[in-house]
């Protein structure tokens, strides 16, 4: 990466979009129950919006990076696991598949955060 001041809306970006999914995770699982339907809404436009929001900042600063493919991979595999098993129970697919779900929304983390320390390390 040339330019250092595409540093800062990278790093916004990508901490804001691994919030977003841990976030999301937190709000479906351990509020589940804890808040009424419209808070749940509110829970659910506040992630969001936030996911939307970093991936405009990521494209704001999105020269090429250095080790991208790792975080890219990462990506990749997590949006297909989460949201294939999603899919597949809304379609009928039984219920176990939501155990698998988890491991994709790990794996976007993870992309994020690696996304995060490559772009935040310092070069050489």
């Amino acid at each position: 990466m040339t330019d250092p001041a595409s540093r800062v809306p990278l790093l916004a970006g990508a901490l804001l979009a691994a919030l977003g999914v841990a976030l999301g995770a937190f709000g479906a699982h351990a509020l589940r129950g804890a808040l009424d339907a419209a808070a749940q809404g509110w829970w659910q436009t506040a992630a969001q919006y936030q996911m939307w929001h970093a991936l405009g900042l990521l494209a704001i600063g999105a020269p090429r990076v250095q080790g991208g493919s790792l975080p890219a991979s990462l990506l990749a595999g997590g949006t297909l696991v989460f949201c294939t098993t999603l899919y597949a129970m809304a379609l009928g697919a039984p219920r176990w598949l939501g155990a698998v779900t988890p491991i994709g929304g790990s794996l976007m983390i993870a992309g994020w955060l690696v996304l995060v320390w490559r772009v935040a390390r310092p070069r050489r």
